[in-house]
């Protein structure tokens, strides 16, 4: 148990001093952000043709309402602390790169849901929105992080022939 603490410390701290970086902010996090929103408003002019997107932000065509995708509702922060769960975690690399790739998908699928469920909630009401966005939705990102960390922990168990109680 202290090697994987000190190496999920070691690597989390690692990965945000990396994502902290300018050049990355400029090179990946800025442009993973516009994708995000442009993502998103695909998704959902689909059901709703009032939406576009430029840049970070979802708006309205009607109303002008529009919310605006900050540093910690990209799912980049929660995509590094699932990373640095499965590296620090005993398992053969083969197996971290697949979950990291797996969890990865999963963490920024649950992070669309939630952006576009916190573009209807502003345009409804603010306050249900910001509960939403500050406590609800924090909440439930994590919890899609433990879990998927979790589901890949068995995987991991069961491809080495062990049995983990989760």
């Amino acid at each position: 148990m202290p090697r994987f603490i000190a190496l999920f410390v070691t690597v989390l701290a690692l990965l945000f001093g990396i994502e902290m970086l300018k050049p990355v902010q400029t090179a990946v996090i800025h442009p993973w952000t516009s994708f995000l929103a442009w993502f998103s408003a695909q998704l959902m002019t689909v059901f709703d043709a009032d939406v576009l997107s430029y840049g970070r932000i979802l708006q309205s065509k009607a109303t002008g309402f529009g919310v605006s995708i900050e540093a910690g509702c990209n799912g980049i922060e929660a995509a590094i602390i699932l990373i640095a769960g499965m590296v620090a975690f005993p398992a053969p690399w083969k197996l971290k790169l697949l979950g990291i790739a797996a969890g990865c998908v999963a963490v920024q699928a649950a992070n669309v849901l939630r952006v576009i469920s916190l573009y209807y909630l502003g345009k409804w009401d603010k306050e249900v929105f910001d509960f939403a966005h500050l406590y609800l939705w924090q909440a439930l990102i994590m919890l899609d992080v433990l879990a998927v960390w979790l589901l890949w922990i068995r995987a991991v168990a069961k491809r080495k022939g062990a049995t983990l109680a989760v």
